[in-house]
């Protein structure tokens, strides 16, 4: 069902492309536009999660498409990133690999009855995640010294991504090894 939680993580991903563009354009104000592209988007992650809870109009379709579109976002974010040259490629590998792999890890928990929520230090990620790119979309240029700040930052992220991948495969991995009893 299509609602306006629903709507808005649509909107999410459709502006993608266009962050897509602004991050690896040139033209002048481009770390601008690309800013504020994120940041837009990432409200409508915030907003549609508490649209969703308040008006009871959480769905299937929304739960599904949510963490998609977050995945998707920080995913083109950290790859156009790499391309400017803001972020060393191995280290966005890391963090998207991460989440490829906590990924596949709630599927096969998802397939065996276990539901996997996500952690503290996984919201934690994320926050550090969404802040840390919005820093180096700004760049260099923009933030002068500052920049030392998002540089700390992604490695704070890149660190709280193992942590957090860890956490989830030493809490939940022998459940989900164990062999089902036999009647």
């Amino acid at each position: 069902m299509m609602n306006l939680p629903n709507a808005l993580t649509s909107l999410r991903i459709a502006l993608i492309p266009f962050l897509m563009a602004a991050l690896l354009s040139s033209f002048r104000g481009h770390e601008w536009v690309a800013f504020g592209l994120f940041l837009f988007a990432t409200l409508t992650d915030t907003v549609d999660g508490l649209l969703a809870r308040k008006t009871n109009a959480v769905t299937e379709l929304g739960q599904l498409l949510d963490p998609i579109a977050d995945k998707l976002l920080m995913t083109a974010a950290f790859i156009c990133l790499v391309q400017s040259g803001h972020v060393p490629a191995w280290i966005a590998v890391v963090i998207i690999g991460r989440e490829v792999a906590v990924t596949g890890f709630r599927a096969i928990a998802a397939t065996k009855g276990v539901i996997i929520a996500a952690s503290w230090p996984g919201k934690i990620k994320m926050q550090l995640e969404a802040y840390t790119i919005a820093l180096l979309i700004l760049g260099r240029t923009i933030l002068g010294k500052f920049y030392v700040v998002p540089q700390v930052l992604l490695w704070l992220t890149m660190a709280m991504a193992v942590y957090s991948a860890a956490e989830y495969f030493v809490k939940f991995g022998p459940v989900l090894v164990k062999e089902p009893k036999k009647a």
